[in-house]
């Protein structure tokens, strides 16, 4: 198939540290036209970093901003096929629409809204004015898409620690006001519910819902904030249960007061354990650190014992899956209905108060 033609809408941290790579490892997959940010100097930025990380000259990509040629110039264009939507949170949603009113296949980076109602209403605008004319939109969840977490739900699915009984999740993290995390102003000051928690949190929800057998139920649990600059909430804890009468524990917080963090997964069922932990170690040709996951299958009847590791490349993957969408090949990873999961597991226990919340009526009444 012929490259799909792509702009990237966006020019911040996740546009050049993870899709330019992707974009790279994808070799022809994609062609990288455009680049749109909202300053001049942040897309010329991009197209620098561009040139080194795909080996091409800056000016083969054709820069928009809001000074000058602008968003709706872009979109105008009837030779890009697709965009990557790398946008600050709260404008994510006008931009989708946008973009689809274009013509143009979508591709957006989670969250999918900043709140459960407003991610029900822009699904219900894609249902209702663009999913019958052919225009493809995937919400990029990368860890939905990263073949560690995959393997150790087919795992699961298998049956390999029989009937699932329990769980826990526990992710830590240090954000300090020095981190490139930190350092942009609409993470400094958000605009939107939980700040990091919705943020980088549904990451973690997403990671639940790749690796468990079974919608959740209900949530209840507790929100709080312990390091000021990190408001409005930097910690959560929650029970969550499922259809299949399974539960387990939540455990999310972004201010813990040192690094390094803490991440761990476990799944216990009637037949044994699941455990997924994620580490890294230094490339040999680059020197660079590279991310694994690694799953621990443990079966408490045979005594066996199974180990999967997989190299954490989670964006690569969603944006392989979205080309092959394109081209006719569905694998329902992306779903806007899947990341809309994601969003009302944060949004239910910054909410909850210690009240159970029905995640089910949560997104029904949004509508």
């Amino acid at each position: 198939m012929p490259p799909i033609s792509v702009a990237i809408l966006g020019a911040g941290i996740f546009a050049r540290i993870a899709h330019l790579p992707a974009l790279r490892k994808l070799g022809d997959t994609y062609e990288l036209k455009a680049i749109y940010s909202r300053s001049q100097s942040s897309a010329s930025e991009l197209a620098k970093t561009a040139e080194d990380i795909l080996a091409r000259p800056a000016s083969s990509f054709d820069l928009y901003h809001d000074a000058g040629q602008n968003l709706d110039a872009l979109l105008a264009r009837t030779d890009i096929q697709a965009v990557i939507i790398v946008l600050p949170i709260n404008q994510q949603p006008s931009i989708v629409l946008k973009a689809l009113e274009a013509g143009k296949h979508v591709i957006s980076e989670k969250p999918i809204a900043p709140t459960v109602k407003e991610g029900v209403k822009l699904i219900k605008m894609y249902e209702a004015h663009y999913k019958d004319k052919g225009l493809i939109w995937r919400v990029a969840e990368n860890f939905e898409a990263e073949p560690g977490l995959r393997a150790a739900g087919k795992a699961i699915a298998d049956q390999k620690i029989g009937k699932v009984c329990f769980w826990n999740m526990q992710v830590l993290n240090n954000v300090e006001t020095d981190s490139m995390w930190y350092n942009t102003p609409w993470r400094t000051v958000p605009e939107y519910q939980g700040g990091f928690l919705l943020d980088g949190g549904v990451h973690s929800a997403a990671a639940l819902r790749t690796v468990l057998p079974s919608k959740f139920t209900e949530l209840a649990g507790f929100a709080s904030l312990n390091r000021e600059h990190l408001a409005p909430h930097d910690t959560i804890h929650a029970i969550i249960r499922s259809e299949d009468g399974s539960h387990g524990i939540f455990e999310l917080s972004f201010g813990l007061p040192s690094s390094p963090g803490h991440d761990s997964f476990r799944v216990v069922g009637t037949d044994g354990t699941l455990d997924i932990n994620r580490y890294h170690e230094k490339d040999p040709e680059t020197q660079k650190d590279q991310a694994f996951i690694k799953v621990t299958i443990k079966n408490a009847k045979t005594g066996q014992k199974e180990e999967i590791v997989e190299r954490s490349c989670g964006v690569e993957r969603e944006l392989e899956n979205f080309a092959a969408h394109l081209n006719g090949h569905d694998d329902g990873l992306g779903t806007p209905q899947g990341a809309l999961q994601d969003v009302s597991v944060i949004q239910a226990a910054l909410d909850s108060h210690g009240r159970g919340v029905d995640l089910q009526h949560l997104i029904l009444s949004a509508d």
